[in-house]
């Protein structure tokens, strides 16, 4: 079917006023509000970690950003402080929780609030991946990376690296507010799923 020009011209025109101005009001907005509303619950599992002598709370790790510049992501630690040991062997049970549930990934409103990244966009990889990646795969660093996005709610762990950069890209040519909206509700959905963690047993990006 034809479209009219000037009703693609409209709707081109509202893609970018909401690239460029309102996706962030709306990040600054839900961050702090999200943020002033679950305080107490950082609180309640910073009391469990020091119970359980899990300690340190957070995890730290630098991450590829907008335009390529890294930046240290902010996460709950899910897994003991010994890096010495295996995995699979510095797993404890609250960790297993946060990670499975994903609310380890709660700590990054504070990226979202201070413009590392926003609610929804391509997730942040590891630093070292960059180097790994082609030109094409490098377009999905032309955004803030996200809590949550195309990619993570079309199959997460359970794709392909290649599938996950075309699902990141797709989503760089094709932000909208009806397209964050669609994958925030996705995302609502995958949570309450309360599927299977696979993290620990993702392989690595290994390049093209």
């Amino acid at each position: 079917m034809h479209i009219p020009h000037k009703i693609y011209f409209f709707n081109v025109q509202q893609e970018v006023i909401y690239q460029r101005y309102i996706k962030r009001f709306l990040d600054l907005f839900v961050a702090a509000a999200l943020f002033a509303l679950l305080f107490w619950f950082v609180v309640l599992i910073g009391l469990a970690y020091l119970i359980i002598n899990q300690w340190p709370l957070f995890f730290f790790q630098f991450r590829i950003g907008e335009k390529n510049k890294p930046f240290s992501v902010c996460k709950f630690r899910t897994l003991a402080a010994q890096e010495d040991k295996p995995l699979q062997a510095r797993r404890f049970l609250l960790g297993d929780f946060l990670r499975g549930s994903n609310l380890d990934e709660l700590p990054q409103l504070w990226n979202i609030l201070k413009g590392d990244m926003s609610l929804i966009g391509p997730r942040p990889l590891p630093v070292e991946y960059l180097a790994l990646m082609n030109d094409d795969q490098k377009r999905r660093h032309l955004v803030l990376p996200g809590i949550t996005g195309w990619a993570q709610v079309n199959g997460r762990h359970s794709i392909s690296w290649q599938k996950k950069f075309e699902l990141d890209i797709y989503y760089v040519d094709h932000i909208s507010f009806r397209l964050d909206m669609l994958i925030l509700f996705k995302t609502i959905v995958l949570l309450l799923s309360f599927k299977k963690d696979k993290s620990l047993v993702e392989e690595k990006f290994k390049g093209n």
